[in-house]
């Protein structure tokens, strides 16, 4: 016990009378820790006060009487999350009813998770349009009765709007895209995956004023094409991250102006299109190789050798590749990995249903290869388990390698980065 407890204790000194309001919330401030935080509200009804004061963030499953509490106890919050999980929802879940609670008694607010929410309709996102003016971060992703009127009135009441998150919300149209481009111009992030009604128009209407965005998902969207991702890439030069996933009306012009224009683009992803070529991606490359980092282009049927190898050899920084299901790629793209001078930072790599790799690209591979943690070889006929073995390949020691399994099984590792 230090010098300074004993004599308040020898004092009979409450430390209340001691510390001022101030004092308190600059020692409740300096813990890190969320149970060291916790306890600190256990202390006594004055320091339980306090933390509730201080507290930013809130994940609550409520109906509206308790978020009435909430409100009241928590009356700084400015992170408030009401997601629903797929494995643990219940009924009826959030609705109209405790959004407008949120939008009269949360009205710090600036980050707010409703993802999967699925009673959630229009109604409700008018009374967050009209009471969460600091509103900069919006997840409402699988809530799916929602439509352009709940986006327009959440776009005109939240000017300050730098993240939103639609995901499967499939009414959205380009109605919203121009709402967004009307009224929020610090739009940083903006994933529409599955909202399969967007299309070039509305994208080109979003980017008309809307020229912040870093981080853009229309993976799905298979009405968005090569003149959409024109315009994109044309007012974004920021961009960081693009995902097309099966955009099937994506192709080398897409890719072409990204590299004309995204010289800081991190994270592409291009599974399932098709109609990108060998000569687009090396122009990406060129253009792109310090800064990329992670590259999806899956079931890409006209990649082969000439860009693979182009991409291993001048993508340092690259931590993650998948081109499963390449069919032309073979062991050729791997050989000049030993000749380029430095170690590759490859972290990730999907080679699965590619049938022309044998033990020897991986050889090749392990070469330059050290940081490697995962490696998905399934379904090649050439790289088993047994042939590995025989050849002496030693894997990084922490390396996981996946021989089998099915192809159409989620994987953390590669999700991580989709």
């Amino acid at each position: 016990m230090s010098k300074l407890n004993e004599e308040i204790i020898c004092k009979g000194v409450c430390i209340n009378e001691t510390l001022t309001d101030d004092e308190l919330r600059s020692i409740l401030s300096k813990l890190d820790n969320y149970k060291d935080k916790e306890g600190f509200g256990l202390v006594c009804k004055k320091w339980l006060d306090l933390q509730s004061t201080e507290r930013r963030k809130l994940c609550a499953r409520a109906g509206p009487l308790m978020l009435k509490k909430m409100a009241a106890r928590f009356s700084r919050i400015v992170d408030l999350d009401l997601s629903q999980s797929l494995s643990r929802s219940f009924y009826p879940g959030v609705t109209d009813s405790d959004l407008s609670v949120v939008s009269n008694g949360f009205t710090s607010l600036q980050t707010l998770h409703l993802n999967n929410c699925k009673g959630i309709t229009d109604k409700g996102l008018v009374e967050l349009g009209k009471g969460l003016p600091r509103l900069q971060s919006l997840d409402i992703s699988y809530c799916r009765r929602l439509t352009d009127k709940g986006l327009t009135a959440i776009a005109e009441g939240c000017p300050n709007l730098r993240n939103l998150h639609l995901v499967g919300c499939r009414f959205i149209t380009d109605e919203t895209l121009i709402a967004l481009s009307k009224n929020c111009r610090y739009l940083e992030a903006l994933a529409l995956q599955g909202c399969i009604n967007i299309t070039d128009t509305g994208l080109s209407s979003l980017v008309g004023k809307c020229r912040k965005i870093k981080f853009l998902d229309v993976s799905k969207c298979t009405n968005v094409g090569d003149a959409g991702i024109l315009s994109v890439s044309e007012a974004c030069s920021s961009l960081t991250t693009l995902k097309l996933l099966d955009c099937l009306k994506a192709g080398d012009d897409s890719i072409y102006s990204l590299a004309r224009s995204c010289k800081n683009l991190e994270t592409l992803v291009i599974g399932g299109c098709r109609n990108v070529s060998d000569e687009s991606i090396k122009s990406l490359v060129f253009s792109c190789n310090h800064k990329l980092k992670f590259l999806r282009m899956d079931w890409c049927s006209s990649i082969s050798d000439s860009a693979l190898s182009c991409i291993l050899s001048l993508c340092k920084n690259l931590e993650a590749l998948d081109i499963g299901c390449c069919e032309e790629v073979t062991d050729r793209a791997f050989q000049d990995l030993a000749s380029s001078g430095s170690e590759s930072s490859l972290k990730i790599l999907r080679i699965s249903s590619c049938p022309k790799i044998t033990v020897f690209g991986i050889t090749k591979l392990l070469e330059s290869c050290k940081t490697l943690e995962y490696l998905d070889v399934r379904s090649c006929p050439h790289i088993t388990e047994w042939d590995c073995d025989q050849a002496g390949l030693l894997f990084p020691a922490y390396c996981k390698v996946n021989f089998t399994g099915s192809l159409s099984g989620s994987d953390a590792l590669i999700d991580m980065f989709v």
